[in-house]
């Protein structure tokens, strides 16, 4: 499929500025912007390395801004918004279209009747971008001037030159190109050109190369600090004919391969190579197909620390990492829904490695190496991660592998770990959390203020925590293990569950036995006690009577669904807020307190389905995400939305688990011809 866009689109900075492009390298690397070519975020940037791969994210070269001289005339085709407000110059206004061919963003910029094509990419395994300049047409040869405009930061900062910064900005030259370094001992930016005949490069540096004052206009939105400083570090000259090419290479490695075409054409056939994994159906969606390559740019390596190859995944960019909850859910659409389950098997061995106490780690640190422990879901969702493997593929080897880890997790969580989270004896029920902590997906705290604590038993916790015993007692007897103990949880846990249904409200409570008692809040988190339901399963009895599963369903219809997700606090309750913006203390207030999220569209169109038995009904809810793929990150989809019509997307601009979930339930449903 390609994301293609025109004037109508390109030529209004209110439409141009909002849509944007991402490029990844496998690694942890991006690079990413807008359309129109201004910087918008902190996070965008033509190289942001991954030096401790996946993470320890580093923006090295922030943006080239390209100048054309031809026929007498100048044309800046490059765009900047400075403090005072003004965009000088208006490089926007000369693109002519903009496409995502797979992965890749293209530009085409229109300079009197010369027509320069530009293009990028990452070399995937490596922190490398190629930035390819293609003269379409012309009548004559175009002068080509690329001004490098360089930091050296971690991609959660801004850089202010007179604030203490303490560059020491040294350019050596190199053959075809130049090493850039701006602190003594750090990694240095190496920058090369390569042309496709007898293209000339020169390379200039200049005087005075601080350029002060970008505006970043999301992150003054998101009430965080909203201008930056740059470096001009050189200036590259060239003059190209109709027909050939340039491409500036940027790189941590000083040797790089140069050969431009070579490694293009590597990336356009690890695009078709992802699609051959899957082979759609000839009835598939383009969208889908689409989602199916922004899939792969989550899936990221992980070095373990014996130096074993492994597997994680990236929760969105720009700014998340690893997360153990994001990765599980994830796991199933990224991996075994585009027919990777050799991928799943690796992530699934890598994260066994960080179990402690019966936990999964909740985070990993930008930088360091000790992973964080806060949470009492993403240990659960291993499990499911672990049934959708095997349903896959079979493969008792891994079960057998892994069951010991899988075991003490059960038992850990029975006797009881961290936070508090422990199986109340009386009903059979997990218990997490205590002053303080936020333990669920519904995570967002402001220093020492726990937006939603939710300390008790979460409802979606439990329904995942009797998924797990099911998975137990199934794993147990393919590998001939006793199974008893977990039968006994299980039917006990079953039993408890009953009381989450609220009779009176008709719908479930979010959490039981709280500080406050019964949390009776109309959340989307019951909806997982339909949708992780194995129905057909020998001994997995529903959590919810038939009535009840229906009930949830039409009361998340009517009051959380919306086109991009379900809202996470119905607009009825006092606390519901339905705008996420503003400084931190505002958005975190709102990110799970009627914000909508982009994930839970999956799962709630499959516990339609469950309920109502209506296939092409349940994937018209998913529908609409085609249509968000060209509106904010371009062929991919959102981390959240305003719960406000008209639902402005919010967030991260590529979130995994919303790509994971929208094409998991889509392909679940699909397999469901009959109904």
């Amino acid at each position: 499929m390609v994301l293609a866009f025109g004037r109508e689109i390109c030529n209004y900075l209110n439409s141009s500025e909002c849509r944007e492009w991402l490029i990844t390298n496998g690694i942890g690397g991006y690079g990413a912007g807008t359309v129109s070519g201004m910087l918008t975020r902190r996070y965008h940037g033509l190289m942001i390395a991954a030096l401790n791969p996946p993470l320890n994210r580093t923006l090295l070269l922030t943006k080239l801004d390209e100048t054309v001289s031809y026929d007498e005339q100048f044309f800046p085709i490059y765009t900047n918004r400075w403090a005072d407000g003004k965009v000088d110059p208006e490089g926007f206004k000369h693109i002519q279209h903009f496409r995502l061919e797979g992965t890749i963003p293209v530009w085409d910029f229109a300079c009197g009747d010369a027509l320069l094509e530009k293009r990028i990419w990452m070399k995937p395994g490596e922190n490398t971008t190629y930035v390819q300049y293609t003269l379409l047409r012309a009548t004559k040869a175009i002068s080509l001037s690329l001004k490098a405009m360089v930091n050296h930061r971690d991609h959660h900062y801004n850089t202010h030159a007179n604030h203490g910064n303490n560059c020491q900005m040294d350019i050596k030259s190199r053959s075809q190109g130049v090493e850039i370094r701006l602190f003594p001992d750090t990694s240095p930016l190496y920058l090369f050109t390569q042309g496709s005949g007898e293209e000339e490069v020169m390379i200039s540096t200049p005087g005075n190369p601080w350029y002060y004052g970008y505006d970043l206009a999301i992150e003054r939105y998101r009430g965080m600090d909203w201008t930056e400083d740059h470096l001009h570090a050189c200036t590259l000259h060239t003059t190209l004919t109709p027909g050939s090419a340039v491409t500036v290479i940027a790189s941590t490695k000083a040797d790089p391969n140069l050969d431009m075409m070579t490694e293009l054409e590597a990336k356009r056939q690890k695009d078709g190579i992802l699609l051959e994994y899957k082979s759609p159906a000839p009835q598939t969606p383009d969208w889908i197909t689409q989602l199916i390559l922004a899939a792969d740019q989550f899936i990221v390596d992980r070095t373990l620390k014996d130096g074993t190859p492994g597997k994680t995944i990236i929760a969105g960019y720009p700014w998340f990492g690893d997360w153990g909850r994001d990765t599980m859910i994830s796991l199933p659409g990224l991996t075994l829904s585009t027919g990777r389950a050799d991928i799943a098997r690796t992530i699934l061995q890598t994260f066994s490695h960080y179990v402690d106490r019966g936990m999964l780690p909740n985070r990993f640190p930008e930088v360091g190496e000790t992973p964080d422990y806060n949470t009492v879901d993403a240990t659960l969702w291993y499990f499911e991660a672990i049934r959708a493997y095997f349903d896959h593929t079979l493969d008792i080897n891994l079960l057998a592998e892994l069951f010991p880890v899988l075991d003490s997790m059960i038992h850990w969580h029975h006797q009881g770990t961290r936070y508090n989270i422990k199986v109340d004896p009386e009903d059979g029920l997990l218990y997490a959390g205590e002053p303080g902590s936020q333990l669920t997906w519904m995570d967002a705290k402001v220093g020492d203020w726990v937006v939603t604590p939710r300390v008790g038993k979460p409802i979606e916790v439990n329904a995942l925590w009797y998924h797990a015993l099911q998975v137990m007692i199934r794993i147990a007897k393919i590998l001939d293990k006793p199974s008893q103990d977990y039968e006994t949880w299980a039917k006990k846990t079953a039993h408890g569950f009953s009381r989450f249904w609220n009779q009176q409200a008709g719908y479930c409570y979010d959490v039981l036995d709280t500080p406050d008692g019964d949390d009776r809040s109309l959340r989307p988190n019951q909806i997982f006690a339909i949708s992780l339901s194995q129905l057909g399963k020998v001994g997995y009895s529903s959590l919810l009577t038939p009535p009840q599963q229906r009930q949830v369903v039409d009361i998340c219809s009517q009051k959380l669904l919306t086109s991009y997700g379900l809202r996470s606090l119905s607009p009825e309750d006092a606390k519901y807020q339905g705008v996420y913006g503003g400084d931190v203390l505002q958005r975190d207030g709102a990110y799970h307190q009627g914000t909508v999220w982009g994930w839970l569209l999956g799962p709630f169109a499959l516990a339609h389905f469950r309920v109502y038995g209506a296939r092409s009904q349940a994937q018209s809810f998913l529908a609409p995400m085609a249509d968000h793929l060209n509106a904010h990150g371009l062929g991919t989809l959102s981390e959240i939305f305003d719960g406000d019509p008209p639902m402005s997307p919010r967030g991260c601009f590529a979130q995994a688990w919303t790509v994971a979930e929208v094409l998991r339930a889509w392909f679940e449903l699909e397999s469901n011809q009959g109904a």
